[in-house]
């Protein structure tokens, strides 16, 4: 069993930054790869970014190419989305993600464990 706490969102104004991090803990963390999905009102979960253990990183080549950067803290189990010039389209509740092995370029029904969500708004 793999839980995964996220932190770090909030309110921010377009333009800011935030960085969002999420504690992995469990049997055999270490063979997952972590990721980050958004959820907007209305809108199905949306794909950002994974990263493995070892460092390869995939991103979803969209809205948030060049403005969101995954990374991750191997001795601490924890990763992080940096996230910056932030829009008000951002606005969603993000989601940490966990998928036994393999990064890539994942469907929400991909999955093994999520988190319980983070709201990050961003106001014009």
């Amino acid at each position: 069993q793999v839980q995964l706490v996220e932190s770090g969102g909030g309110l921010v104004q377009a333009g800011d930054s935030l960085r969002l991090s999420c504690a992995a803990s469990g049997r055999g963390i270490n063979s997952y790869a972590m990721g980050w999905f958004r959820q907007a009102p209305g809108k199905e979960r949306e794909f950002l970014a994974a990263v493995t253990w070892s460092g390869l990183t995939t991103y979803n080549g969209g809205s948030v190419k060049g403005r969101f950067t995954i990374s991750r803290d191997s001795a601490k189990n924890t990763v992080f989305l940096q996230m910056s010039s932030l829009k008000p389209e951002d606005t969603a509740v993000f989601y940490c993600a966990a998928k036994f092995r393999s990064a890539g370029i994942w469907k929400s029904g991909d999955i093994d464990y999520w988190g319980q969500g983070t709201q990050v708004t961003v106001s014009y």
